[in-house]
């Protein structure tokens, strides 16, 4: 055989094999899915072709911070000390970050004082203030961990978020719009009306962990059985600085910085734990791909401090990166953040879909300039197209982009970049943010091919280390390998971005609030002893169903989707109980936008079940939207 006919055969077998192998390959992205560990496996194969399988990894050469929230605080300190950093319109307050780190530091010393140790639990109860981002540097500093209550919690609502993380100490004002904070505090615990004005040191038979209520008024006034907020920022000895020194020496980037709350399937809201790194690096890499290291960068925020839009998306993408944040009032106000873009020049402006309709549709809107913005984040919700293609063209978000994520996973954890056109980067909601990876798996939990639906799961650094007290919950969320399952139902294109087309479980998301229906509907059978107007609910309820009550989420045009509700009443409340009773007896025990704004009252035989007698939820849903005339509305969620 000669040389060349030699080596003719050598390329001929190489060629085969090469063609079997890639046959192999076909069939196993075409044809059925794979499992995430082949998918591991076959990762290069993103070197020789594009991949079909439904699995991004964000490469990046930019290596991940390992810091704590203090080093990053003390770090702009020492940078840009005269700089200014949080802006409060409503309040007329303006500190820098040396101001801010000074504050942070002097509440931090008077929380030591009062016996409060490293990796205590400290709630924080209320709208966006001042002192809600120096407590939350304040924690930061001293080793605790920050506990977000949502302000429209009510006394229930505030009684578990004490009770599930062991909170020891919980900073609040008096209250806030319709809320009196202090007496759902007395509610649940009655012993703070035992002690004199202007001291705390509470024990409680309910309460075992909790001791401390630090509350800041306007007026500075004094509570009983509470301490000034004011008089604590001046407790701090030069003892307290010491250990306090000594404490942020010993804090760790993968120590617990924060639990926020999620509503839960199983009816109460866990507490997902957020360490330093975990919030850090994504305010970190969020502010990166916003351009925010590039160039002044003046945020508004109209979201709440308590979620990770506001917290972690604001504050802290705007510390690792040396900028500054407006907040136009302490809760959403269109119109004031219109005329805080007007008079501060913000150049980017941060939002729910809700609020930006709310915003555009102001009937003051074109008093104002709106010439310095140019980027922003739409997130929170699913953002209707003809809404994102108005905010490039009407409010000049050129750079705007869409974020998506959970607060399992810090929160951001697919964004658009600015490379991509708008019209693009409105059609999903971006590309993996770097050193995460994501992937869409169907019910065996095997890789889908890319256009195929299935649920997304994302892992990396952003992943939280847990639900606080819930070693079940976190097993069956987090995979062994931390992998953790978000439950949002997405299709997975060629240039590896994703959109969401819908959830896998039941929730609601109202206006950028997530809503578990089981939640409201055990709250509903838990109360079933109170007495309401006309009936009593224990009557009402008596011989419960278990489709006694049934919650869905409905479209709505301004806030996406509303909770709608089933009941079925008992013989003897039929004709009694009325919409409005049962929307009365929910106010002030939970939070007001998971009251149902629609109650439809059904038969047991109008209710439609599975086989096996389950409630389908999706076919009361699509009754409901019939019943009440909702068809036409656009829903969240667009089919692909």
């Amino acid at each position: 055989m000669s040389m060349v006919n030699a080596m003719d055969l050598r390329l001929l077998t190489q060629f085969d094999t090469a063609s079997l192998e890639e046959d192999r390959k076909k069939k196993m992205l075409y044809e059925e899915p794979i499992s995430l560990e082949e998918a591991a496996l076959n990762a290069n194969d993103v070197m020789v072709a594009p991949s079909r399988k439904s699995y991004v990894h964000g490469c990046s050469h930019v290596q991940l911070l390992f810091e704590t929230v203090g080093d990053r605080l003390r770090s702009a300190v020492d940078q840009v000390p005269d700089k200014e950093f949080l802006i409060f319109k409503r309040e007329g307050i303006r500190k820098t970050y040396s101001q801010v780190a000074t504050d942070a530091e002097n509440l931090a010393c008077g929380l030591l004082h009062l016996g409060l140790n490293k990796g205590d639990r400290i709630g924080i109860w209320g709208p966006n203030t001042y002192e809600w981002t120096t407590t939350q540097f304040a924690t930061a500093l001293a080793g605790m961990v920050l506990v977000n209550i949502n302000p429209s919690y009510q006394s229930e609502e505030l009684r578990y978020a004490i009770e599930k993380v062991g909170i020891r100490a919980l900073i609040t004002p008096p209250g806030f719009k319709k809320s009196n904070y202090y007496q759902s505090i007395k509610d649940i615990l009655p012993e703070v009306t035992l002690k004199e004005p202007g001291k705390s040191g509470i024990s409680s038979r309910n309460f075992s962990c909790f001791q401390h209520l630090i509350m800041f008024d306007e007026e500075d006034k004094i509570y009983p059985g509470a301490w000034k907020y004011t008089e604590v920022m001046k407790m701090g000895t030069e003892e307290d600085r010491h250990q306090l020194s000594k404490i942020e020496r010993e804090t760790q980037p993968d120590d617990a910085l924060n639990i926020q709350y999620t509503s839960g399937t199983t009816g109460q809201p866990k507490g997902a734990t957020l360490t330093h790194h975990n919030v850090l690096n994504n305010a970190f890499f969020v502010g990166l791909r916003a351009g925010y290291s590039e160039k002044k960068t003046i945020i508004c925020i109209p979201n709440p401090l308590y979620h990770c839009f506001g917290c972690v998306m604001g504050v802290l993408a705007a510390l690792t990166h040396l900028q500054t944040c407006v907040f136009p009032a302490p809760s959403f106000d269109a119109l004031a953040a219109l005329k805080a873009i007007h008079e501060e020049k913000c150049t980017a402006l941060y939002g729910t879909p809700t609020m930006f309709i709310d915003m555009i549709n102001h009937p003051e809107y074109t008093k104002y300039n709106y010439d310095s913005i140019r980027s922003g984040f739409i997130a929170g919700a699913p953002c209707p197209i003809t809404l994102c293609r108005r905010l490039v063209q009407d409010m000049h978000m050129t750079d705007m982009q869409v974020c998506y994520g959970t607060t399992e996973t810090s929160p951001v954890s697919f964004m658009s970049t600015r490379d991509d056109p708008p019209e693009q980067r409105i059609k999903s909601v971006g590309h993996i943010m770097d050193h995460l990876e994501a992937a869409i798996v169907d019910k065996r939990n095997c890789i889908v091919p890319r256009g195929v639906k299935g649920e997304v799961i994302v892992r990396g650094y952003s992943v939280m280390r847990c639900y606080w007290n819930s070693e079940e919950q976190t097993k069956k969320e987090i995979t062994q390998d931390r992998w953790y399952h978000t439950g949002d139902i997405a299709v997975m294109h060629d240039n590896g971005t994703i959109s969401i087309v819908g959830r896998s479980k039941d929730m609601i998301v109202r206006g950028g609030e997530n809503i578990y229906p089981t939640e409201v509907e055990q709250f509903l059978f838990k109360h079933q002893a109170v007495e309401d107007v006309h009936v009593s609910l224990k009557t009402i309820l008596r011989n419960v169903h278990p489709f006694q009550f049934q919650i869905v989420g409905v479209p709505d045009e301004r806030f996406g989707e509303v909770v709608c509700a089933w009941v079925r009443l008992h013989e003897s409340a039929e004709g009694k109980t009325t919409e409005e009773d049962i929307k009365a007896w929910c106010k002030g025990k939970i939070a007001h936008f998971k009251i149902p704004r629609y109650i439809l009252f059904k038969k047991e035989h109008q209710f439609p079940l599975t086989v096996t007698g389950k409630v389908k939820k999706f076919e009361i849903r699509e009754m409901s939207k019939i019943e009440l005339g909702l068809q036409q509305v656009v829903s969240h969620f667009s089919e692909l």
